[in-house]
């Protein structure tokens, strides 16, 4: 493919291996990956990946260089983050262009290095506000709980987020005064590649950010690894179970985001072209439908529904699909040709389960045939018990589906596995407060796009994890609380 000053990047990334301490190894100990770009499935690079042994280094290195970095002051672990934060804003432009090339993410719709950024700088003045406290005591003596890092965090941030989940895991673990192993996916790894060279550019101590790009060989070698003090992953449920069975041989913690199938509420009294626009966007665009948090099925009430289905059909079908690295494009490839077919027979299924197909359906030919697109897909009168209404598609496919009454649609959206976030929209108070409290999601948007802010908790119920990314709760999740008692 032509050579750009991103492709450039991502060749010498892929060269440089793997960040081990204060140097990069090149490694194949867990074998190679051919990486290809999703919009046209030209090869890009070959990727070594990192095998047992890797990690083993990258483990004992973080362990090296963590009681430093914890003992380091407050301050001065804040004013290296911030000067992380301020090269990923620097390197804006660079970081969205390797999104593209990364996982097909457009540039006109995610800017990961801005998202990472915040995420960095927000933890940034975190590092000086972790107090303890002091509690009652009889007689000559003390008590007291400190706050202190783990020590040796696993991150196993997801693919298609480039460097989106270093800034969600990397950035609290470090302000906490942890260091860190990450393990990013092959899929996606340039990225957090990318991050890692960042982070010692604005004076991580080596040793403190370790990155060991691999597959199933490092994931498991890393979650059952001894020096691991606890693990953060954000995935699949399927994996999830996998590291948690790994981790239960050290007893390691473990804070898990995994998928969902979130329900998106319209109600008859909504401002029907907002909720249309964000269903539209949001169910069968964004990402590809590529998110766990999308809101994929879509209920709307039957006063409604025509006209709903009828507004996000035509949204759906203005939307700019394409080139990524394209300003204009809206929507991208899906990562790989595996999830091109996957999704392609979820909507085989779908049509044989007797859903009514609006739009989409297809794989895109044309112009974009050599290249992992398919075309946004809206499904009408589906099923509530179907396989497309109930499990995570992870592909551009939206499932539109009728309701009546208000206690009819909660208790449909809460009959789910999964329970990652949730949409309504209406213009009564008091059923926005109403139904937001019923609804079964660690979050709830009404009315509106979501925002995935620093400050505020993301996280699931149910077979969507446990665990929080953001605010405080995030970083609470890199502390563990000492007391101690002294008899004075």
């Amino acid at each position: 493919m032509k050579t750009t000053p991103a492709t450039a990047t991502i060749e010498r990334l892929a060269a440089q291996g793997h960040l081990v301490g204060a140097d990069w190894r090149s490694s194949v100990e867990g074998g190679t990956f051919q990486h290809h770009y999703a919009a046209t499935g030209a090869v890009q690079a070959d990727i070594g990946l990192a095998g047992a042994g890797d990690i083993d280094a990258a483990v004992d290195a973080a362990r090296a260089a963590q009681p430093a970095w914890r003992d380091t002051s407050p301050a001065k672990r804040a004013s290296i983050l911030f000067r992380l934060a301020d090269l990923l804003d620097q390197h804006a432009e660079e970081a969205a262009a390797i999104g593209a090339l990364d996982n097909g993410t457009p540039i006109n719709v995610m800017r990961p290095g801005l998202y990472a950024a915040n995420w960095v700088r927000y933890y940034a003045g975190w590092c000086d506000k972790l107090d303890g406290e002091v509690l009652p005591a009889s007689g000559d003596s003390l008590r007291y709980v400190r706050p202190e890092p783990y020590g040796v965090i696993a991150a196993i941030p997801p693919w298609n987020g480039s460097m989106m989940g270093m800034g969600q895991k990397v950035a609290p673990a470090l302000a906490a005064g942890n260091a860190v192993v990450v393990k990013p996916p092959e899929l996606a790894p340039f990225g957090m590649l990318r991050f890692g060279e960042l982070a010692l550019e604005a004076g991580v101590p080596p040793g403190v950010l370790n990155i060991a790009t691999g597959g199933a060989i490092a994931g498991d070698a890393l979650v059952r690894h001894p020096g691991v003090d606890k693990i953060s992953f954000t995935g699949s449920g399927a994996t999830a179970r996998r590291i948690l069975a790994g981790a239960a041989e050290h007893l390691t913690p473990v804070a898990l985001e995994l998928g969902g199938k979130s329900a998106n509420i319209v109600f008859p009294d909504a401002d029907l072209d907002a909720a249309a626009s964000m269903s539209a966007v949001l169910g069968a665009a964004l990402l590809s439908g590529q998110g766990c948090a999308l809101p994929t099925r879509l209920y709307v009430h039957d006063d409604v529904y025509d006209d709903v289905a009828a507004k996000v059909t035509a949204l759906v079908e203005s939307l700019a699909v394409g080139d990524p690295l394209d300003p204009e494009v809206v929507v991208g490839p899906v990562v790989s040709a595996a999830a091109l077919e996957r999704i392609l027979r979820v909507i085989d299924r779908a049509r044989r389960d007797g859903a009514r197909l609006l739009t989409g359906g297809a794989r895109l030919g044309g112009d974009l045939a050599a290249g992992y697109f398919i075309a946004p897909t809206v499904f009408a009168d589906v099923d509530h018990t179907s396989d497309l209404a109930r499990n995570e598609v992870f592909g551009p496919v939206l499932a539109m589906m009728r309701f009546s009454t208000e206690d009819e649609v909660v208790s449909k959206a809460n009959d789910s596995g999964f329970g990652l976030a949730a949409y309504l929209h209406t213009t009564d108070a008091s059923r926005t407060l109403r139904v937001a409290h019923a609804l079964e999601a660690g979050t709830v948007t009404a009315n509106g796009f979501p925002a995935m802010a620093p400050n505020t908790p993301f996280g699931g119920y149910k077979q969507s994890g446990f665990g929080r990314e953001g605010g405080r709760a995030g970083i609470e999740e890199f502390i563990r609380r000492k007391s101690v008692s002294v008899v004075l």
